[in-house]
């Protein structure tokens, strides 16, 4: 029994189900991985731990408004309209004045590129009337698609004590998104669009420098860190990478990179060793729940220091959470990396100095 228990928990390791070095300080938040057709986890860490969402709540707000288009209950060419609540969003945001109209399209283009507090709004009073019955929806939504340790009070993923999330919900949800409306999939991999005559770009940079990546949305309050679920498809078989609360854009994408190639590089002998589907992998008995990264967040906005300053880090829990195959790919991206952190609203480190008014940003 003894060497049955030790063979089990050496299998578990190389499946990435387990860290892979007890006693290595952490310095991470969260991960997941997964194999979105399968829901067959790659790797996974913290899973059940409570996060903030972020903006990776809007995931959420584009899949009910895609359940109500695919119902008939809504139209791509319907118009959502600014209200006086839209219009008091803080950015990111679209910012066009009260009455303003723009079609259900543009606006989920929008709330997933730009990732538009206002648009989040506006979409929500268009479905649901006002944002509380929105809230109410989103959490019976979540409840139906087992997401267990989810509660949402905002379309838009604003800072909000009660909001809150795993990573192993958030995996749930961008799957079912996935799976559920394919023929929107196209809207996840924008890198970026234009509304008029404005241009807007997405905050996911690994659009552009992950080969394969095709979505799905990138998040940032400074309670959470940097926050992202990244889906790439190569080959015909897509994953999906959930990463939260790194201090900076650079090192999320970085992370996400390297879980993603790891996973496409060990995908099918996991297969082999039998890795657990998202819905049997074992519930954290020690999950812990939600607690601020402010101190960790590289951000002007965060800490009052200059964006790229080197903050504190989180305090060791006794087990790595260094994703295997990280430092494999970090040499490759950090090649990519020279073109610079992400722009615009996450602030991320090695910014240019942003405006006040940018630095107020969230994504």
């Amino acid at each position: 029994m003894i060497l049955r228990s030790r063979v089990s928990a050496a299998l578990a390791v190389l499946a990435g189900l387990l860290p892979i070095a007890a006693g290595v300080p952490a310095v991470a938040g969260p991960v997941l991985l997964l194999e979105a057709d399968t829901g067959r986890v790659l790797y996974a860490e913290d899973a059940d731990h409570q996060w903030y969402p972020a903006s990776l709540t809007k995931i959420m707000t584009a899949y009910l408004a895609f359940e109500d288009i695919k119902a008939g209950r809504l139209k791509l060419t319907d118009s959502v309209t600014v209200s006086e609540l839209a219009l008091a969003q803080p950015p990111s945001k679209l910012g066009l004045p009260v009455g303003a109209e723009i079609s259900v399209d543009a606006a989920l283009r929008v709330l997933i590129v730009k990732s538009a507090n206002d648009v989040a709004v506006m979409l929500a009073e268009k479905m649901a009337g006002n944002v509380e019955a929105f809230a109410e929806r989103m959490n019976a939504t979540a409840q139906r698609i087992g997401m267990s340790r989810t509660r949402f009070v905002n379309p838009n993923g604003l800072p909000a004590p009660e909001q809150v999330t795993t990573a192993r919900d958030l995996a749930t949800l961008s799957r079912a998104a996935l799976k559920d409306f394919p023929e929107h999939h196209d809207m996840w991999t924008l890198a970026e669009v234009r509304v008029g005559n404005i241009r807007l770009r997405s905050h996911n940079r690994l659009l552009k420098s992950y080969p394969g990546a095709d979505g799905i949305k990138t998040g940032f309050i400074c309670d959470s860190g940097f926050n992202v679920v990244a889906s790439a498809n190569r080959d015909g078989r897509r994953l999906v990478a959930v990463v939260l609360g790194e201090p900076s854009g650079k090192e999320r994408n970085e992370r996400a990179a390297a879980l993603l190639e790891h996973g496409f590089a060990t995908a099918d002998w996991k297969a082999m060793l039998g890795a657990p589907t998202l819905d049997k992998l074992p519930v954290d008995a020690s999950a812990k729940p939600v607690a601020s990264v402010r101190t960790t967040v590289t951000a002007w906005n965060c800490n009052g220091r200059a964006s790229g300053r080197k903050v504190a880090r989180r305090p060791a829990k006794g087990k790595a959470t260094q994703a295997p195959g990280r430092q494999a790919v970090k040499a490759e991206q950090s090649e990519r990396a020279k073109a610079g952190p992400p722009q615009g609203a996450d602030g991320a480190a090695g910014a240019r100095k942003p405006t006040p008014r940018a630095a107020a940003k969230k994504e």
